[in-house]
């Protein structure tokens, strides 16, 4: 059985360009997981293999992969740092036990450093800090503590300095053992020497081990006292300290080198062993019912106990569709039976493998503490629960944030069309912040995500990966139309042809409903004016009409219809002549009524930090927004307002411009409202150019 205490699933997470990449490449070489170091700028990080993660520089997908270090197993998972793929740094860090946030050494705690330590808080993941890109000009290791404490409110423990800065940068002093390790100008991790602490660091040296040593043994009451009694613990005694201190998350050890340099690499693996949890040491995870409440029970990590795993992600590949899986208790064998709590079936497991990257190895079993992709199961997805069949139970689900951008997607032929269907269900499966809709007005496919760069990404799956052709256009807004007035009206329908012919008389009222109330139909008709057998046809024309409104053709909502009288032929009446009717009688009323055209509002919450509140109110206004209040929070202000959404298209990059990246917002539909006079034209103009297009096709 393996000895869960030599396990450490770690996660690698920062802002965009900190260097999570090449310190993941580092840690690889170093370990010996691979021989030569791939670099991000040239396309061969080993963890960044899609194609366009190889072209752009940057991470879109959590990888996953397994090395050993100092008779440790490191499961680790390198994350994303751009805003739009948040989502896979929050379903990694949701089944990691600990976690590396790297911070570059110039640009300190950027926007997406913010979002994804509150993820990491949210989850109660430990963590050890790591300045990187020290060699960099502008680099100020003291800096980035201090924005650590203010912007983050965090607690460093500096357990490193650096020796030297920016070009100068050549090692680190470990403030424990008071030893300065120096590495020299090959570029190689095994290249250092370990020496004294260079004479103008002492002072340094000193005043930061002894706030080092005074946090520390503050975990630790016997040992606090011996401590102010003028008795310095020894170093294990300290370590012992630290480890609980970080696993109680009462503070960050914070390292410092630099990855591209392979300079003080080592001391965060070392750390990694000495202060961050083994699987056992984690608070368990809660047992929900399938409402979501906890029930009170809890999946302890022990292989001895019955199953309990969370698939946190679906890939696929060529080789099918790959879940990957943390095991919390129990284990899982090739071949076993396990029950998916979620849709209440059950999945026969058939092939596993350990990651590394997109290579992998097969493996017979797997227990608690493992994370391992399991091959071809059919109906998992994201969030659910795997578990013993015999002793269900469904692990507390992951939330997802609802997508804040769309694109209409048109394939270009009937065979692209089934190619583009294949593709958006896989892509769905893997993703679940992006959703995909068929817009029933239009008839064209709406691709829904986190970001225009999100989106950008998957239209560029689709083409390249999934070889559909298909063109991208804007998403139309979804505007509806209203009446102010009521209107009684009179209509007689005759037509005479060969034999024999067709007559219906209505008088009827057509008035407007308050919001929400949808199209109501009444007869008033007393005396048999109207057979009741015609009625029915009535409302069936009036309710066909009501796609097209008397304005710009969209659909109309809250209206009343009250048939009062009419008259009928006992020869020509049918119930095709009233419904006739009904169709002309709408055409001919409705634009008496005082037609009105509505926008959908939607409400918006975003958090700004306090230095750009006026400047992203002035531009909210501006887009015919009504700010609603503003809540002053701990590191940003949260405004809520409501805006049209026409106006919310590209807010994204307009929000991240005013903001330097550091804003976010939610967006979700509120109700419709009256669209003034110049949107009514621009509309027309709009929905013209659009006839005229398509009469061209």
């Amino acid at each position: 059985m393996t000895d869960l205490s030599l396990y450490r699933n770690i996660g690698i997470f920062a802002h965009v360009d900190a260097g999570k990449t090449t310190t993941t490449e580092r840690i690889l070489k170093l370990t010996g997981k691979i021989h030569k170091i791939g670099e991000v700028h040239d396309g061969a990080a080993t963890t960044d293999f899609m194609e366009q993660e190889q072209e752009r520089g940057i991470t879109i997908q959590s990888a996953a992969t397994t090395c050993f270090w100092k008779g440790h197993q490191f499961n680790i998972i390198d994350t994303p740092g751009h805003v739009d793929f948040t989502i896979e740094v929050y379903r990694s860090l949701k089944v990691l036990d600990g976690g590396v946030g790297v911070f570059c050494g110039s640009g300190g705690v950027e926007p997406q450093s913010e979002t994804n330590w509150r993820y990491a808080n949210d989850s109660k993941v430990a963590r050890i800090i790591y300045v990187n890109k020290l060699d960099r000009m502008g680099a100020d290791f003291y800096r980035v503590v201090k924005q650590i404490k203010e912007v983050l409110a965090a607690r460093p423990l500096v357990m490193v300095l650096p020796i030297g800065i920016e070009s100068d940068f050549k090692g680190v002093v470990d403030l424990l053992e008071r030893k300065a390790y120096i590495w020299d100008d090959t570029g190689l991790p095994e290249n250092f020497k370990v020496e004294d602490v260079p004479a103008d660091m002492a002072d340094d040296v000193e005043k930061y081990r002894a706030e080092l040593i005074e946090t520390a043994v503050e975990m630790d009451d016997d040992v606090m006292e011996k401590y102010l009694g003028g008795d310095e613990p020894d170093i294990d005694t300290i370590k012992r300290c630290i480890r609980k201190g970080t696993i109680e998350l009462k503070f960050f050890p914070t390292f410092c080198g630099s990855s591209f340099k392979n300079k003080g690499v080592q001391q965060v693996l070392d750390a990694v062993v000495d202060y961050l949890p083994n699987p056992t040491e984690v608070p368990p995870q809660p047992e929900v019912d399938l409402e979501g409440n906890e029930t009170g029970e809890y999946a302890i990590v022990d292989p001895a106990k019955p199953l309990r795993a969370l698939a946190f992600k679906i890939m696929d590949d060529r080789f099918g569709a790959l879940t990957f899986t943390r095991i919390y208790s129990g284990k899982i064998n090739k071949g076993d039976t396990v029950l998916n709590t979620a849709t209440g079936k059950t999945e026969r497991i058939g092939r596993m493998v350990a990651m590394h990257a997109n290579d992998r190895t097969m493996v017979e079993s797997a227990q608690a503490g493992d994370i391992i992709a399991i091959v071809g199961l059919k109906n998992v997805r994201t969030g659910h629960t795997l578990c013993d069949e015999k002793n269900p139970a469904t692990l507390e689900p992951m939330v997802f944030p609802d997508p804040v951008i769309s694109v209409a997607v048109t394939p270009k032929d009937k065979a692209n069309s089934e190619k583009l269907s294949n593709a958006l269900s896989k892509m769905v499966a893997e993703d679940p912040s992006f959703h995909v809709e068929v817009d029933q007005e239009s008839g064209e496919t709406i691709l829904k995500g986190m970001g225009e760069l999100h989106l950008d990404i998957k239209v560029d799956i689709l083409k390249r990966t999934h070889k559909v052709e298909a063109s991208v256009g804007e998403p139309q807004v979804a505007y509806r139309e209203t009446i102010t007035k009521a209107t009684d009206d009179s209509y007689t329908h005759k037509k005479q042809t060969g034999g024999s012919g067709q007559f219906a008389k209505i008088d009827y009222t057509i008035e407007p409903l308050e919001q929400g109330e949808g199209f109501v139909f009444e007869s008033n008709v007393v005396g048999g004016n109207v057979p009741k057998e015609f009625i029915p046809s009535v409302e069936k024309g009036f309710k066909m009409m009501l796609d097209k409104g008397p304005q710009c053709g969209f659909p109309v909502v809250d209206i009343k219809v009250t048939l009062r009288d009419g008259g009928f032929h006992a020869v020509d009446s049918s119930q095709m002549a009233f419904e006739t009717a009904a169709r002309a009688a709408y055409r001919q009323t409705m634009p008496k009524c005082g037609p009105e055209l509505l926008e959908p509002i939607m409400k918006v919450d975003v958090y700004v930090p306090d230095a750009n509140v006026g400047d992203v109110i002035g531009d909210l206004n501006r887009r015919r927004g009504m700010i609603k209040s503003q809540e002053p929070g701990a590191t940003n202000v949260h405004i809520r307002a409501e805006c049209p959404l026409s106006e919310m298209f590209g807010y994204i990059g307009d929000l991240r411009s005013m903001t330097a990246g550091r804003g976010q917002f939610v967006m979700e539909f509120s109700h419709y409202s009256t669209c003034p006079r110049q949107i009514v034209e621009k509309v027309k103009e709009q929905v013209k150019e659009r006839e005229a297009r398509l009469a061209k096709k």
